[in-house]
């Protein structure tokens, strides 16, 4: 089947399958999805969302960051994994948007990747989720999903994410994120993936070589 027509279809039942796809991290502002993004590196978003209100009662610009000591961050987060970093990235990525931006997130990924600890998968899920402009973040998930189902040839997360772009057109690009992230974390996972119970197995070359 060709690439583009197994994307297609795999969409469409992946839609059904998780209907109203989007970021499980919660949020009000682009900033405080900014902020979730970075602490959920590694970390579960379940597990984010119980540091985040009381994080975000706190700080509530990105001036409340930049100017806050980074261990007043840190007592806030001490419960996530990597926190001290975690917190050293809130404070420079939030003194970088005062000086350059104003304290207002920027809304090309060109620009969002200018800020200290923010890559295209961070500027991706903020651009699509908060913004609603068309952009595509390659994690974990979207990346093990893709090279399962064979719709990628390559391990490189951008390069994986122009691939998936050439694949479906621009106004999927958000869908093919929060779909092939809750795919990926409730079904086709790193070890022991559920292929029996996988709605989309039928266009799977890993459940075909070696799950199946």
């Amino acid at each position: 089947m060709e690439k583009k027509e197994k994307a297609k279809r795999v969409l469409g039942i992946l839609k059904k399958v998780f209907p109203g796809a989007r970021t499980e991290l919660k949020f009000k502002t682009p900033l405080e999805l900014l902020v979730a993004t970075i602490l959920s590196a590694q970390c579960t978003d379940k597990k984010v969302n119980t540091v985040t209100p009381e994080l975000f009662a706190r700080f509530k610009s990105a001036r409340d960051y930049a100017t806050a000591d980074t261990a007043e961050i840190e007592r806030y987060i001490s419960s996530i994994n990597f926190y001290k970093n975690k917190a050293r990235s809130i404070k420079q990525c939030c003194k970088r948007l005062v000086e350059k931006f104003g304290g207002t997130l920027p809304r090309t990924i060109e620009e969002m990747t200018e800020l200290p600890g923010v890559g295209r998968k961070t500027a991706s899920i903020v651009l699509a989720e908060a913004f609603n402009i068309p952009a595509l973040a390659v994690d974990t998930h979207v990346k093990r999903v893709a090279q399962r189902l064979g719709l990628v040839t390559s391990d490189r997360p951008d390069h994986i994410e122009e691939e998936l772009k050439g694949l479906v057109p621009e106004k999927d690009w958000r869908s093919v994120t929060n779909l092939f992230i809750l795919h990926g974390r409730r079904v086709c996972r790193a070890k022991s993936p559920l292929c029996e119970e996988c709605s989309i197995k039928e266009f799977c070359e890993y459940h075909k070589t070696k799950g199946g």
